[in-house]
């Protein structure tokens, strides 16, 4: 979900680890030489969606990696099929205020240009939290957690999933 940590977590565990990162927010905008706030206007969040399923497809390193994606990515099941087959699947969730605070810092959400923003997030939160449940491998709460506490439970979860398939 947006304000999660997500981006953030990612540079961590790819500083930490030293494995490459896929950021597919980054990959849209940089195929578009736009941001996405700009995009969401542009085209719309179906015409985004696509675009965002496209550069998920091609994703396929060749050696471990940490991916990161929008929060949107679940809504399609191609998308979430293709996660599951690269590898562990991490939901990073937060409570609404946590996640409705990170969120709204830098006032770019394209979702949340609404009437009611707090109202809106606490809508696509409860609309995904079971696509999420269903995505997962591994679920995390960042409220009140810095970013490398978070990618250190993400290491140790795997660490533990891998130990107990020995």
């Amino acid at each position: 979900m947006m304000g999660a940590g997500k981006s953030s977590v990612g540079r961590y565990l790819e500083r930490r680890t030293g494995l490459q990162r896929f950021d597919t927010d980054e990959l849209i905008s940089a195929w578009f030489g736009k941001s996405i706030p700009e995009i969401f206007t542009e085209i719309g969040e179906e015409q985004f969606r696509s675009a965002e399923s496209e550069v998920l497809a091609g994703v396929c390193p060749p050696q471990p990696a940490i991916i990161v994606t929008g929060g949107g990515i679940v809504l399609r099941r191609p998308n979430v099929q293709h996660l599951k087959r690269l590898g562990t699947v991490v939901w990073l969730d937060a409570d609404t205020d946590t996640l409705f605070e990170r969120a709204t810092r830098r006032g770019n959400r394209p979702l949340l240009k609404t009437d009611d923003p707090r109202g809106t997030l606490s809508k696509i939160a409860a609309e995904r939290a079971p696509l999420y449940e269903a995505a997962c491998d591994i679920r995390i709460d960042t409220t009140n957690r810095l970013h490398e506490q978070v990618g250190e439970l993400i290491l140790d979860q795997i660490e533990a999933q891998t130990a107990d398939q020995v």
